[in-house]
């Protein structure tokens, strides 16, 4: 049934999926943030950075935004530092101003996910469990720690029955055959599912939009991964997108060049195509991730078309998060000396 409903899915829309009607309770909110959305940088800023000379002139190109870097004894650790604030007030900024206080918590999963992957490979294979945890998510940084230490009265220590099950279908699959990719697609999985069914219980078109896109994004990922590494693994594709798991199946077992016509008619043809080609002739992923940053922000741009309601307010926490991961890779590939025409090509 899932696979008609895909198939129906992407014939009812030409690029992006419908993002919703208005809701009036979000008019202020969703005012704050086109304001908001006028002081991003812009894409000529992004280039020029990424053209600069050094770390030090990308690094000037920010001094009249809320980047900017001290002019006396500048360093890495100090951007670092300005960009997680950043993050983590945009966050809090974002749990304000959201009504549906459901919404908050669904988004704020991102982190315990990711928190749990972080304790499942550290535990699983042995290494220490240290500190770096995301600290803005649901369940509490520490309980990641206790639950996966032997020596914790661990039973005593309950996980939210979606974390739970993600954890324990990930150690199944990891113990199949130790691979520790297995602990990534389960998690994935699980998250992809509670994101879907917590959006369907919202009544959120918007993200139910967003969510299947999201699983696409990742699918492609993984389709052009597992093509490269001429790896033939079944399952590891995540349900509930709206490209069909068939169809991905079967690129498998078509070259590169083929993808683009058999991807024609969906959505992501370009995404497929440029990553593909990159891929073969450079053997490289950095296209396929521009792509689909690129597709992901088309989407989140298309909320433009409402007044007011949450939509505007999550596309811009996405964005802006998209944001500050770009400035640190513009900056990260200027202190490292790297070429700047894989830094292009990677941001477009």
């Amino acid at each position: 049934m899932q696979d008609t409903n895909s198939e129906r899915a992407i014939l009812d829309f030409y690029t992006y999926p419908p993002v919703g009607g208005d809701d009036w309770r979000y008019v202020y909110q969703t005012a704050q943030v086109r304001v908001l959305e006028m002081q991003m940088l812009t894409r000529a800023t992004l280039l020029d950075m990424a053209n600069a000379d050094s770390f030090e002139a990308a690094a000037d190109l920010l001094s009249a935004t809320e980047y900017a870097l001290p002019r006396s004894g500048r360093s890495f650790a100090e951007l670092a530092d300005i960009l997680q604030a950043g993050r983590s007030e945009l966050r809090e900024l974002f749990a304000d101003w959201i009504i549906d206080k459901p919404i908050v918590e669904l988004f704020r999963t991102r982190d315990d996910f990711a928190n749990l992957r972080l304790a499942l490979r550290r535990a699983l294979t042995e290494k220490p469990i240290g500190t770096d945890y995301g600290s803005q998510g649901n369940v509490p940084p520490e309980i990641f720690e206790q639950v996966f230490q032997e020596e914790s009265d661990s039973h005593s220590i309950e996980l939210p029955d979606y974390m739970q099950q993600a954890a324990d279908q990930a150690t199944l699959a990891y113990y199949q055959n130790k691979d520790i990719r297995q602990i990534d697609y389960a998690i994935d999985s699980v998250q992809a599912q509670h994101n879907l069914s917590q959006a369907s219980r919202l009544r959120s078109t918007f993200l139910l939009g967003l969510f299947r896109i999201q699983i696409d994004l990742t699918n492609i990922r993984t389709l052009l991964r597992l093509k490269f590494t001429e790896r033939d693994q079944l399952n590891v594709f995540l349900k509930g997108g709206y490209l069909e798991l068939e169809r991905l199946q079967h690129a498998l077992e078509l070259g590169y060049e083929a993808l683009g016509s058999l991807f024609f008619a969906t959505p992501y043809h370009r995404v497929i195509e440029e990553g593909a080609g990159y891929l073969a002739s450079n053997k490289s992923f950095l296209a396929a991730e521009r792509e689909c940053d690129e597709f992901l922000t088309g989407f989140l741009k298309s909320t433009i078309q409402v007044t007011a309601g949450p939509q505007p307010i999550i596309a811009y926490l996405l964005m802006k998060e998209n944001e500050i991961r770009r400035v640190r890779l513009i900056l990260t590939a200027k202190k490292n000396h790297l070429d700047t025409k894989l830094l292009l090509d990677r941001l477009g």
